[in-house]
Formats: structure tokens, sequence, C-alpha cells
């Protein structure tokens, strides 16, 4: 789609209100989303994937041994790809073509705020993530056996803070990133150290001590915790709170990046 669509539609929908232009930059970007093949992949389909491919290393080791299950682990790893693909991998691309292709650049011109700008490149995003967690907790807890969430108060909160950290960490790489080909590169540093340390891939309760003390601390790491738990329902109140002040640490780390190197003209 061309760049001038993006930049006529907010006008054209007569949209006066912070709401209003959220809403417009959302069904603007939603449908680039649609119209892009790479990023409709990356965001719909590698989430669902993925988790097969964590599948046998889970039955090798003895989760019970350590008050899990191959279904609540298979869940969490599912969520959590689609965190770390459908929201913050798709978002550092998104951002970045949108900047190198003056599209962000004229929608400062105009009556959007800053925030208005980069969340309405954000909601498609995060829509589809909490949707694919809705479905794989429903297919899960049909055909893995793992019953209904004990504490999906934990879980409601890990998705929430899970999905504004990648969301900010995306918008923090992407200024980072000078071509929308380089974003697969820029992001995989986040992406590998995540899926290796933050409980998605291996459980951290069989590391360790010390290494799981460290990898609790990741930016991740909280919210897949809390997801899990929220199946769980194992997690003192004080073990929850820790989690939830470091996850929102990190997002508050993650939005002054944001506002400290976000570019919003082309990095030529």
């Amino acid at each position: 789609m061309s760049t001038p669509t993006i930049a006529t539609r907010t006008p054209r929908s007569g949209a006066t209100t912070p709401a209003g232009r959220l809403l417009a930059l959302s069904r603007a970007e939603f449908t680039l989303l649609l119209r892009n093949r790479s990023a409709v992949i990356t965001a719909l389909f590698v989430p669902l994937l993925l988790p097969f491919s964590v599948h046998q290393g889970m039955r090798e080791i003895d989760l019970a041994a350590h008050g899990l299950s191959l279904g609540v682990m298979m869940l969490t790893s599912g969520i959590g790809f689609s965190l770390l693909f459908a929201v913050y991998s798709t978002l550092v691309s998104t951002y970045v073509a949108r900047r190198e292709e003056l599209v962000l650049k004229r929608l400062r011109t105009g009556e959007a705020s800053d925030a208005e700008i980069l969340g309405g490149a954000a909601v498609p995003v995060l829509a589809v993530s909490v949707v694919q967690s809705l479905l794989m907790g429903a297919v899960c807890a049909a055909l893995l056996d793992i019953g209904a969430p004990r504490a999906p108060h934990l879980l409601v909160l890990g998705v929430v803070l899970g999905t504004l950290l990648c969301a900010a960490l995306g918008a923090a790489t992407a200024g980072l990133t000078r071509t929308v080909e380089s974003s697969q590169v820029s992001s995989l540093p986040f992406l590998f150290v995540t899926l290796l340390s933050s409980g998605m891939a291996f459980p951290t309760e069989a590391m360790p001590d010390e290494m799981a003390a460290v990898c609790d601390l990741l930016p991740l790491s909280p919210a897949i915790r809390l997801i899990r738990e929220g199946w769980l329902g194992t997690m003192t109140a004080g073990e929850a709170l820790t989690a939830v002040v470091t996850a929102l640490a990190w997002i508050a780390v993650a939005v002054f990046a944001v506002r400290r190197w976000f570019r919003w003209d082309p990095r030529r």
C-alpha cells in the first residue's frame, strides 16, 4: 500500500479525539498488516507453530519434580512466542518501515500525538496477540487436560504486562535499526536471550539457583512466570508483587529508551 494511504485516512475519518485518532490509525495499520505477507506469517502463524519445536525438549525434563506439567509449559511457550513474534518482532519492522517511508514524519504534522502514532501501529498486533493467547488457552485446556486457570488475575496481568513491554521494546529497537531488512538482525539479541532464559523453552526451576535468579530478572521473565502461574495458582502474593514490580520497571526502562532513541526521520 502506498505511503499516502495512512496519511489520508486520519483526517478523512473526522476523528478529533485521541480515541478516534487512535482508532483511525489502528484500522489503517491493520489493513497494511493483512497486505504484508511476511508480517502475516510472522504475526499469525509462527507463534502457533513454534511451541511444537520445544515439545520434545520439555518431555525430557522431569517437570513434575518442579510442580509443572507439559500442557502448562506448552501453553506458556505459545503465549510467549506470540509476545515475541506477533508483537515485538512485527513492530520493529513496522515502525522502521513507516519511518523510512516518511509516514511517521507526515503524521506528526497533524493532530495525532507521538503516543497516538506509535499506539496506532501497535494496537493491531496487540489485538492479534491477545486473540492468539485466548485460542491457545482454549485449545490447550481441551486437548492437554490442563483445566481452567486457577489464578486468572495473574494470567491477565502477565499478558497485559508482556504485550506492553514487547510493544515498547519494539519501538526502542526500531530506533536503533536502519532498514527494514536489518530489523531481522537487530531484533535477534532480545529474541535469542528471551527464548533461552525466560522460562519459555526451559523452566528456570530446572536451572542452577544462581542462574535462575539472574534469568528471573530478565525483561520478559516476570510476564512469562505470571502467565504460567495463572494456570498453576502456586505463586504467593509476595512473589506476584515482585514479578509485577520487575515487569513495570522494565516497561519504564523501555519507555525511556523510546523517548531517548526513537527516530522519526529516515536514517539515511
